[in-house]
């Protein structure tokens, strides 16, 4: 929730070009956008822009963006936005990712307080805070960076990673969804609502082993309780392709615990994972 200053009465010219923008779910927009609109070079938008901010129609993000301020604000400008057009907006090129998309795809319940992105940007902040949201930019390399769709929010558009990769990053980075627990939990859930041969050549994509390492011991672990299609067959393949060492359940844990042979898997969360049920 975010109050500014009441709002100034708004030219015609102006009033018109954010008209223009919103009903094209634009509410999120950069210089070029704005000055395409109102039909002026990018100087005359940028000073046109500096005074819609000054009469509380407009708001600054990051590297030339801005967010329109919706009328149903009233008239001190108190509004909440979605968050997740904002984040898909603070870095170029971004999507929403892990634990934000886990939610967006309805795998959870549990609402994260921080909003987390996927980029491959080399020069981004990790985390930044935008209207009182924080939000987490996750940098990834380029060849990782794919999977990605793009869905209406409310007023806006978002790009967020589609549910297979969604799944894929999860089990990459279980600290970025709620953890290890959480991402068992959601399993059977998100089993349902996935291609299973996109997610492979996903994973195949990602190559790393402890991906297939978590994902085979936890569909063993979880049981039919996962709905896996060709599961005696996938799973011996997930198996072929485990790599060597002992990868951690939950990465960024201490390496201590139990190891699943079978999986090469060190089971370094106790208590989290219980015997018969994720």
């Amino acid at each position: 929730m975010a109050k500014n200053k009441e709002r100034g009465r708004l030219p015609a010219s102006l009033a018109k070009a954010l008209s223009v923008l919103a009903a094209q779910g634009r509410s999120v927009f950069a210089i070029k956008d704005f000055a395409g609109i109102a039909k002026c070079n990018p100087t005359r938008a940028k000073k046109l822009l500096y005074q819609l901010r000054q009469l509380g129609w407009v708001l600054g993000l990051a590297r030339g963006k801005y967010l329109i301020v919706p009328l149903e604000a009233g008239p001190e400008s108190a509004w909440s936005q979605d968050s997740l057009v904002v984040a898909s907006h603070l870095a170029d090129p971004a999507a929403v990712a892990y634990w934000s998309a886990c939610h967006h795809w309805n795998w959870t319940e549990q609402v994260p307080r921080t909003v987390f992105a996927q980029t491959p940007q080399k020069k981004m902040h990790n985390t930044m805070t935008v209207l009182g949201v924080r939000y987490r930019f996750v940098r990834v390399q380029p060849g990782k960076f794919f999977g990605t769709v793009e869905r209406t929010v409310g007023n806006g558009r978002i790009t967020i990673t589609d549910r297979e990769k969604t799944l894929v990053d999860a089990l990459d980075r279980p600290d970025l969804c709620g953890g290890i627990a959480q991402v068992a939990e959601m399993l059977p859930v998100a089993g349902q609502a996935v291609d299973w041969d996109k997610l492979d050549s996903y994973l195949e994509r990602m190559g790393s082993g402890a991906i297939y390492k978590r994902l085979g011991f936890l569909t063993e672990h979880i049981g039919a309780k996962l709905p896996v299609p060709d599961r005696r067959e996938r799973i011996e393949s997930w198996h072929s392709r485990l790599t060597g060492g002992n990868a951690l359940l939950e990465p960024r844990r201490p390496a201590s615990g139990p190891i699943n042979s079978r999986w090469r898997i060190r089971l370094n969360v106790s208590g989290v994972l219980r015997e018969g049920r994720p």
